[in-house]
C-alpha cells in the first residue's frame, strides 16, 4: 500500500463520527447499512451523515451500492486490511516487532 493512501485513510478515521460511521459498518459485516439506519443508530443527521460517508469512499474505506431504492454502504474489507498490514509491517521501522506480556504496545 502506498503512503498516500495510508496517509488519506488514516485521515478519514481521525473524525470521531467518521470512525464511528466505519465501526457500525465494519460491525454490520458483508450486507452493509443504509444511510436511513446509520443516521437512526449513531444519532447523526442526514447531511452530516453524508458528508463523512462521502469522505470514507474517498479514502477507500467504504464502497456504495444501489439496491433496489436504496443505497447500501459496506465497509472495504481489503482496503482496511491493507491499512492494518502496512502499520503492522512499518510500525518498529522494519525491525522484528513482539508484543510483550502486560503491554499493549510493540516492544521494538
Amino acid at each position: 500500500m502506498e503512503e498516500d493512501i495510508v496517509v488519506r485513510a488514516l485521515s478519514a478515521l481521525a473524525h470521531p463520527v467518521r470512525l464511528r460511521v466505519f465501526r457500525a459498518l465494519v460491525v454490520s459485516g458483508p450486507q452493509g447499512l443504509t444511510p436511513g439506519v446509520m443516521q437512526e443508530g449513531l444519532g447523526v443527521p442526514a447531511t452530516t451523515l453524508s458528508f463523512h460517508l462521502k469522505e470514507l469512499a474517498s479514502a477507500g474505506l467504504v464502497k456504495q451500492e444501489r439496491a433496489s431504492r436504496n443505497l447500501v454502504y459496506r465497509a472495504s474489507f481489503d482496503q482496511m486490511n491493507g491499512l492494518l498490514g502496512y502499520l503492522t509491517e512499518n510500525c518498529c521501522a522494519g525491525a522484528a516487532c513482539t508484543v510483550e506480556p502486560g503491554r499493549q504496545a510493540c516492544a521494538c
